[in-house]
């Protein structure tokens, strides 16, 4: 009986030994268990090291892989140290320690644990830095006397790589085409723990550019040479060429630009030609839109552009827009001059039809301006409009006014992102009139001041502002186009109203009939809910008046929902008009950039 109890006792003994290896054995084996769970810890560093440390970490990138095997673990586990080092290194970090463990699951389906803590150690410092600059540019003021690093600098490769490009695209943007760094190297001494940088940079000689010639069939080379702002004998600087292939494609005339520098060609003295080669772009171009927007409702837009007539880089472009509320036909043909990028004459005739909650007409307009961008960043407009428009305000103020409208406006948009800005600005102000005498009846001046602006604060907060500020002078209100009184209401004025429903009043019927000053504002506070979303509140105030007539100061609260989109921010939301009578809600639905 004691012979059968050690023989039992001998095989359970040996089972207990083998089942474990056993079973780590057939886990090994490919499809031979489930999808193992695993746990990465990694302690002792912070901040970018450690985000560095789990980039570079294989066993932490694949932790949550459903085809991870046991093999495979073990594996990732054996390399994870060197990870580890590697990932610390550009850190300065060279006597990095690491105590690893894996820890096997308890029970079966259990989860598998791997712990690296690093002790990262004291980073190494530069102790020697052999700065050479020959050739040409030795003498260069541009190019820095010293390596931006210094001895006793923690050696950051981050830091080195950006040094290096630093002098590298200097010696480049100073006409040094052949620069080439002799000797760049961080040697580490891991005896003495110090860093020895040596860097020696041959400039070779120096380029300068030389004539620019194209190569295409469309427009006139005259034309073409004021996109070009250099001049030959400049210091070659390849920024200058990117800038002229961007300005050429911005215009939309070729569908590709190369901008080659001959350096096979340059002369004895180093001036390299330039070659443009263009090959023209598609002479048309068509856009349908579509839209909604609780002003004018259902919208619908085509346009037509054509990309050049004649061979001094002449534009047309034409749009015909319908909505309930708004109609237009307008054609604008456009010509270059001076600086053709942003400069250019105008001829531009339009047809309009309004019929909003307080006024309705047609109006045909023949302008004719000068449009250029001003030293100080603003978009100048001088022009003189031909003006017909048959109008009627309220019930029984109607109208017909026929004169020209000399006019200036100055524009400036200033914004990080001009479709979804975090900060900027938009500032617009217009003068215009007529006398009678200038084909018109009645005399009128009218001015107006427009400014927007989107501050943020923070990563989830943006704050709105908006001002719209307007005065007309005319004997009487009468004398006065329907189309060019002041109006309020309307989602871009004072929310919770129809467009142009607030103005003053006729004291006997109650129909608004617009005024001559104009004062409205709003307030918006938006906070980013997540990703594309966010939340908005917002008050908007203010009324047009007339000292002839009666108006009140309006006020509107609301709340809506944004949706970033790469053509600026669906908005959707509700305005209350607290000082309407009685008071109510109104839905806000648009689609466009908030400058």
């Amino acid at each position: 009986m004691d012979t059968r109890r050690r023989v039992i006792q001998g095989w359970r003994q040996l089972a207990g030994q083998l089942l474990p290896s056993l079973w780590l054995l057939l886990a090994l084996l490919p499809g031979s268990a489930s999808a193992l769970k695993l746990e990465v810890e990694v302690e002792g560093v912070e901040g970018e090291e450690q985000k560095n440390v789990l980039a570079m970490l294989g066993i932490y990138q694949e932790q949550e892989d459903q085809e991870l095997s046991i093999a495979r673990l073990l594996a990732l586990h054996r390399r994870a140290p060197d990870q580890i080092r590697d990932a610390l290194a550009p850190f300065g970090l060279y006597r990095v320690e690491i105590q690893e463990t894996l820890t096997e699951p308890t029970a079966e389906g259990g989860t598998w644990i791997a712990n690296y803590k690093i002790d990262p150690g004291e980073p190494v410092k530069i102790a020697s830095i052999d700065y050479q600059i020959t050739g040409a540019g030795a003498s260069n003021p541009a190019l820095p006397k010293q390596f931006p690093m210094q001895v006793g600098d923690v050696l950051l490769h981050s830091a080195y790589e950006k040094a290096k490009n630093q002098i590298t695209s200097i010696a480049s943007a100073e006409g040094y085409l052949n620069a080439e760094l002799l000797r760049h190297q961080v040697l580490i001494d891991p005896v003495a723990y110090q860093a020895m940088v040596d860097f020696h940079l041959d400039t070779g000689p120096r380029y300068y550019l030389g004539k620019v010639q194209f190569k295409q069939d469309l427009l006139d080379e005259r034309y073409l040479s004021k996109f070009v702002r250099f001049k030959p004998g400049d210091v070659y600087d390849p920024d200058l060429l990117l800038a002229l292939q961007g300005r050429l494609l911005g215009m939309e005339y070729y569908d590709k630009v190369e901008v080659v520098p001959l350096i096979d060609q340059a002369s004895s003295d180093n001036v390299v030609p330039i070659e443009v080669v263009a090959s023209r772009n598609k002479a048309n171009k068509y856009r349908l839109g579509l839209g909604f927007g609780t002003d004018v409702g259902p919208r619908l837009l085509l346009e037509y552009r054509r990309r050049y007539i004649g061979r001094h880089g002449h534009k047309l472009k034409s749009e015909i827009e319908v909505s309930q509320a708004l109609q237009s036909v307008v054609a604008e043909y456009r010509m270059p001059f001076r600086n053709p990028v942003q400069d250019y004459f105008l001829i531009r005739p339009e047809y309009f039809a309004y019929d909003t909650a307080s006024r309705q007409g047609t109006s045909f307009r023949l302008t004719a301006a000068q449009s250029m961008v001003t030293p100080g960043g603003w978009r100048r407009n001088i022009g003189v409009d031909y003006r017909y428009e048959d109008y009627e305000v309220g019930q029984g103020d109607d109208g017909v006014f026929n004169g020209l409208v000399p006019n200036i406006s100055w524009s400036k948009t200033d914004a990080d992102d001009p479709l979804n800005p975090r900060n900027g600005y938009r500032l617009k102000y217009l003068l215009q009139g007529t006398a009678a005498g200038l084909l018109a009846e009645t005399s009128w001046l009218s001015g107006s001041v427009s400014y927007k602006q989107v501050k943020s604060f923070g990563e989830r907060f943006r704050f709105i502002g908006r001002a719209d500020l307007g005065a007309i002078w005319a004997s009487s209100l009468e004398d006065v186009p329907g189309s060019q009184r002041f109006f309020a209401g309307g989602d871009q004025s004072i929310r919770g109203w129809a467009l142009d429903a607030l103005g003053p009043d006729d004291p006997v019927t109650g129909e608004t009939l617009g005024g001559r000053y104009l004062a409205v504002g709003s307030l918006e506070l938006e906070r980013k809910i997540k990703g594309n979303w966010s939340a908005a509140l917002y008050t908007d105030f203010g009324n047009a008046f007339d000292p002839s007539y009666t108006s009140e100061w309006e006020q509107s609260l609301g709340a809506g929902l944004r949706y970033g989109t790469p053509i600026g921010p669906v908005r959707v939301g509700v305005a209350y008009a607290i000082t309407k009578d009685p008071a109510g809600f109104r839905l806000i639905i648009g689609l466009g950039p908030d400058l």
